[in-house]
């Protein structure tokens, strides 16, 4: 009896609908993007970096490619060089294509001297495919020297 009633005043429906009539009368918020810059969490994964050494100034990787090993998507190019007096690998390229990371933080797991980590930061747009594959230089620097990237795009005017 008491299901035949729910049935014939669709109390279920009725349910569904005050839900979606509260959502409704909520006041909605909307972040002002360029001028308020929005809460990034804590944990979140963004644009690759490679860190420096703070009194060189030289790059920390060691070229021991176990960055471009860990990476599920094989996006990671790194090409060294031995060193014929020292023996050491010496970095000579690194090329990471954003286009296809997947921001997972395996690179920067695997990575032990700490010289590759994914920042916060998250304003990744380009105008061509070439703005999404980032060298060394870009790497160490920051965006602001991709091809194709527009620091008008982040700025406000």
């Amino acid at each position: 009896m008491l299901d035949f009633l729910r049935r014939l005043f669709f109390i279920d429906i009725l349910k569904g609908l005050l839900i979606t009539v509260s959502y409704m009368l909520r006041r909605t918020y909307t972040e002002q993007y360029p001028t308020q810059r929005p809460h990034i969490a804590d944990r979140y994964r963004g644009a690759p970096r490679l860190n420096k050494d703070p009194e060189t100034g030289e790059t920390l990787c060691i070229s021991c490619d176990l960055c471009a090993l860990a990476c599920p998507e094989d996006l990671i190019v790194v090409t060294s060089e031995r060193d014929p007096e020292t023996r050491r690998k010496i970095l000579r390229e690194f090329t990471f294509d954003l286009s296809r990371c997947l921001f997972c933080g395996l690179c920067q797991e695997a990575c032990p001297v700490n010289c590759i980590e994914l920042t916060q930061y998250f304003e990744l747009s380009a105008y061509d495919k070439d703005g999404a594959k980032w060298n060394k230089d870009m790497l160490e620097n920051g965006p602001t020297s991709v091809p194709g990237y527009s620091p008008t795009l982040q700025a406000v005017k």
